[in-house]
């Protein structure tokens, strides 16, 4: 055994120091340029793909992310052929790049919220506000079918931000699915399908700043002055993604009907005895965790805590905006908060400016105080204990920090190596105007996809698109049409990523391995994307409205669900439940 590792090992060196070699070469004989995209040609690629294709092979995140860092960083220190020197260079940028991204403000408050939030709730389950929140909702949402609508209408409820959308539903509705045998898998796809597009639509939420100011900027390119915002309304009845992943949810739901990946995933779950432990997911959670004996169980427990948390973020959220306005040069909007900050207009522009990063910290920490003090005066532990929990709790999902920076540091490289740039340079070119909004969303599909982040690929395509769009077709509607092709092709690439922050975020919130969510994810993200093109982008394109679009779009894929889908029989459990 150990002759045949060893063997693996030397191949696997041998194989490596190879393939660095040839990569060494390719890129010295490219001509020298400033421009990452122009240098590296195809190879701007290799990074992306490494780690998204180890991560589906190996199923280990954390490695493939750190080969595909290691592989950006390589081909930036390649100077000549001596790849041991490249080699050491490249492992001590990445330490440098790491650190980079740990003190961004914006990534050092996102990984403080999670960490703070995953004290929350463990406090919340040790005083046993997560179980009697979860006998709750089983009282009413009693047959998987309920319990999938339920954790749909709760992701809906979360819209202002994508992160609290997938760390608040998951571990709430976590215990009802696994009661009810609903696979991790599905509930990780219905988090995840709730939290971006979602938030991508919604008129009040972390997103919205800058995708308003994205399209004023775009039309601007173009001499004109328009509302970002009225612009932004328009695009939401063309967001067919974002439009259809949602009914999408319901249909599968109501139906029953899975296929893919996902559809083994509910046919164990539904094999499962009661008396038999879920299946090990390797996925940082709460599953062991149980409330402290002889403890009187409570929904207000979770519902004070996890309140806080919500309302405290919109507070937040609004007071972040509130001061960023105040302390800027724009009089108009001085002037509005001034006088009506309460107003829509007040809220909506306060929120648009606000940092979700430090809101949602704030009110993780206002939480996280809420919480140990319920614990002490009701007598459930102790000072020292509670906050020996709550650090526990935070202990529990460190790994998810550890996986959302490799993930924003292979962004990073991404964008030094000019990927985005070059799928950009690469896929632009004369084409008809029809097939335009549909090329837009597959573009930037492919780039969020391969970078992780949509708000990176709204920035780089927005300026593009406007602009190629008026120049084709100069009639409003169809700019329009182009431009929501850009923000929904984004989210979806997003959606499917694994190396999103959203999806590994989603992961983490309802205890799934993280691979296993992306591998039964992406079967029903492709299906409904190519609904939306084939039915959705093409149609507008022609100059279709989308009152004629989506309800063709939602009648084909009923009929594709139901041709490629297969019921995973719950009747029994509906049956016992009822």
């Amino acid at each position: 055994m150990n002759i045949n590792n060893n063997m693996k090992i030397g191949i696997i060196t041998a194989v490596s120091v190879i393939a660095l070699f040839v990569l060494s070469l390719l890129i010295t004989q490219a001509p020298a340029t400033d421009n990452p995209a122009s240098r590296f040609g195809i190879l701007t690629l290799l990074p992306p793909i490494i780690a998204i294709s180890l991560a589906f092979i190996t199923k280990e995140t954390i490695l493939s992310l750190f080969v595909g860092v290691f592989i950006g960083e390589f081909m930036l220190c390649v100077n000549d052929l001596n790849i041991v020197s490249s080699a050491v260079n490249a492992f001590l940028a990445i330490g440098n790049e790491v650190i980079s991204c740990m003190a961004d403000p914006w990534n050092a408050g996102i990984i403080l919220q999670c960490l703070l939030i995953g004290g929350v709730i463990q406090l919340i389950t040790k005083m046993g506000g997560a179980k009697a929140l979860a006998d709750s909702f089983a009282k009413h949402a009693n047959t998987p079918r309920k319990a999938q609508l339920s954790t749909w209408f709760l992701g809906l409820c979360v819209f202002f931000d994508d992160y609290a959308n997938s760390l608040i539903v998951g571990p709430i509705m976590r215990p009802v699915m696994d009661k009810l045998k609903v696979s991790r898998q599905k509930l990780a796809f219905i988090v995840d399908a709730t939290a971006a597009p979602v938030a991508g639509i919604a008129i009040i939420s972390t997103w919205i700043g800058l995708e308003i100011s994205l399209i004023a900027s775009g039309f601007k390119s173009i001499g004109m002055d328009v509302s970002g915002f009225g612009i932004f309304l328009q695009t939401i009845p063309y967001r067919f993604y974002n439009i259809l992943i949602l009914i999408f949810i319901v249909m599968s739901a109501t139906t029953l009907y899975e296929f893919g990946p996902m559809k083994k995933a509910e046919q164990e779950a539904r094999a499962r005895k009661d008396s038999e432990p879920i299946k090990a997911l390797e996925a940082p959670g709460f599953d062991e965790i149980q409330p402290v004996e002889g403890v009187k169980l409570t929904v207000w427990n979770a519902i004070i805590p996890i309140g806080t948390l919500v309302i405290g973020a919109l507070i937040s959220f609004y007071w972040s905006g509130y001061t960023t306005i105040l302390s800027g040069e724009n009089q108009a909007l001085i002037t509005l908060m001034k006088t009506a900050p309460l107003s829509f207009n007040g809220i909506f522009e306060a929120l648009s400016a606000s940092n979700a990063s430090v809101a949602l910290f704030q009110a993780a920490l206002l939480a996280s105080i809420v919480a140990i003090l319920m614990a002490v005066l009701e007598r459930i532990m102790t000072i020292e204990q509670a906050i020996s929990e709550w650090v526990s709790g935070m202990k529990s999902i460190a790994i998810t920090g550890v996986i959302l920076l490799l993930a924003w540091s292979l962004g990073g490289v991404i964008g030094n190596v000019g990927t985005a740039d070059y799928l950009a340079i690469v896929l632009k070119g004369t084409i008809p105007y029809w097939i335009l909004p549909s090329f837009i969303f597959v573009l930037g599909a492919l780039i969020s996809f391969a970078t992780g982040t949509a708000y990176g690929t709204m920035s780089i395509l927005m300026p593009l698109t406007i602009p190629l769009a008026w120049a084709i077709s100069p009639d409003i509607g169809f700019v329009v049409t182009a431009t929501s092709g850009v923000l929904t092709g984004a989210i979806f690439g997003d959606h499917c990523s694994p190396i999103s922050d959203t999806t590994i975020l989603s992961s983490m919130g309802t205890s799934c391995n993280h691979i296993d969510h992306v591998q039964t994810q992406i079967y029903y993200a492709i299906f409904v994307a190519i609904i939306a093109i084939l039915f959705g982008y093409i149609p507008a394109g022609f100059g279709i409205a989308w009152y004629i679009c989506i309800p063709v779009a939602i009648i084909m894929m009923y009929i594709g669900l139901k041709v490629i889908g297969e019921k995973v029989d719950f009747e029994e459990i509906e049956e016992e439940s009822a």
